[in-house]
């Protein structure tokens, strides 16, 4: 469901123009209010699921005393402060009042953006795939996609510190971890029988 919830949040908001004059920002904004605002709220409840399904990760995989098990919540909490205050500028950038205050909060989500690949991404999956590496909850596959996963986005992040506004491909590139969150939810769907009698 988060996942579901999150890719409908990226589809209803389209984002403004790379290049767009303070004006043209106002008129986006004006324009796409609800999409924004819903989009925002569809953002902030999607990451809330997808932790859980994490955190439930790390319990069925009895790790929940473990190292790797720690991290893995404490990349899913930093990955949830990151989602957050991304949020919270979306919601700022729709005010008009102070009009610079539309800058300001655009550059703000371009900054909370390089979070996501610096930090976030990589404990959580690199955790994660250490978790799943230990425990037969799912596949051997979503162990080492996870690792890679988590060093690939740590790899973006370092590559294009020095641009402060991510291009559009990166980002896009974030999604792939809604792929992997639905892939192993199916699988730990399919494996539950299996799981349950053991």
């Amino acid at each position: 469901m988060g996942v579901v919830l999150l890719i409908i949040s990226f589809n209803i908001n389209p984002g403004p123009a790379p290049n767009a004059t303070l004006n043209q920002l106002i008129e986006f904004g004006n324009h796409y209010y609800a999409a924004i605002l819903w989009g925002a709220w569809l953002q902030a409840i999607a990451p809330v699921l997808i932790v859980l399904f994490a955190f439930s990760l790390v319990k069925l995989s009895g790790a929940t005393n473990s190292l790797a098990g720690w991290m893995t919540m404490f990349g899913a909490v930093v990955l949830m402060i990151v989602s957050l205050i991304e949020i919270t500028f979306y919601i700022a950038v729709v005010f008009i009042s102070p009009k610079i205050g539309i800058v300001i909060n655009l550059n703000a989500i371009h900054a909370v953006q390089h979070l996501y690949f610096i930090v976030a991404a990589p404990t959580l999956f690199i955790a994660l795939g250490a978790v799943l590496y230990r425990a037969n909850v799912l596949h051997r596959m979503f162990s080492y996609s996870a690792f890679f996963l988590g060093i690939a986005f740590g790899v973006i992040g370092m590559v294009f510190l020095l641009q402060l506004v991510l291009p559009m491909w990166v980002t896009a590139i974030a999604g792939i971890q809604a792929i992997w969150w639905l892939a192993a939810s199916i699988s730990l769907i399919a494996r539950s029988g299996k799981l349950a009698s053991a």
